[in-house]
């Protein structure tokens, strides 16, 4: 098993633990949701794409943001999952992020939606 995150405690008082695939889905948010330079120890980590929501809409930005998305899942992923499409969108006051992977050592294809509220909050 694997810690949960957010971390938090189960129903014993214990550490929360996540099964494998949800462990992956967690991973996957963390990396989505992180911005380069937020971890102290580690700070190229993350996509920046919270940051990219905030420059003028237009084809080419979307298509950058994707390939943003997809290259930082890779990289930091990449012995985990392949990712097989990125869809991200800002509506209003949230960004959605839509991947869709195959877990390597199932082979399992995931499509998973993660949103985000521009502030920063879940």
């Amino acid at each position: 098993m694997n810690l949960a995150y957010p971390y938090r405690f189960d129903h014993r008082g214990r550490t929360a633990e996540a099964a494998d695939v949800q462990h992956i889905r967690d991973l996957i948010e963390q990396v989505l949701f992180t911005a380069p330079g937020e971890r102290v120890m580690l700070p190229e980590f993350g996509s920046g794409v919270g940051q990219l929501v905030f420059a003028p809409n237009s084809v080419e930005l979307a298509a950058a943001t994707q390939m943003l998305v997809q290259s930082a899942l890779t990289r930091w992923l990449g012995d985990l999952i392949a990712v097989a499409a990125v869809r991200v969108e800002a509506d209003d006051a949230t960004l959605t992020v839509t991947v869709q992977y195959s877990i390597r050592q199932t082979d399992q294809l995931q499509i998973e939606t993660f949103q985000r509220a521009l502030g920063g909050s879940t």
